[in-house]
């Protein structure tokens, strides 16, 4: 069974996390500059079976793409090249970056480390991962 990875982007950093081998769990993989984002998810397949990356899609609050939309559509032009037999879906990942923010204060993290942008990318992937999950078992629980 593969993993699925998600991938919140950004145009200078890029949040990443993935499932357990079952799909249960999401956890932070990494945040790492998004001109080598694609490299580090190509090392990571070399020794983990991913069947699916979820990307999110940024929205604004009335549903429609917002600004960073423009910048997200090559990224995944390219991704999809480079990875040609792996499905990718988008997924919603509007307050992601509030929730982020939320959960290291609620988890007592320091100021200083609530400062640093490259925790938010990873934990707000994390969410988007966490939320398409649960959307997946509200799907199929709809259509038991």
């Amino acid at each position: 069974m593969g993993r699925i990875l998600s991938i919140d982007f950004g145009r200078k950093r890029t949040g990443l996390a993935a499932t357990d081998s079952l799909k249960i769990v999401a956890n932070g993989l990494a945040t790492v500059p998004t001109a080598q984002v694609i490299d580090f998810i190509k090392k990571y397949m070399a020794t983990e079976d991913v069947e699916l990356i979820v990307v999110g899609l940024p929205r604004q609050m009335n549903g429609e793409p917002s600004e960073s939309t423009r910048y997200l559509k090559p990224f995944l032009d390219r991704l999809r090249k480079e990875l040609p037999g792996v499905p990718v879906e988008m997924f919603d990942e509007r307050f992601t970056s509030t929730l982020a923010h939320r959960s290291m204060l609620d988890g007592g993290m320091k100021k200083m480390d609530r400062r640093d942008k490259a925790i938010v990318d990873t934990i707000a992937a994390t969410i988007i991962l966490n939320d398409y999950l649960q959307s997946r078992q509200y799907l199929q629980g709809r259509q038991s």
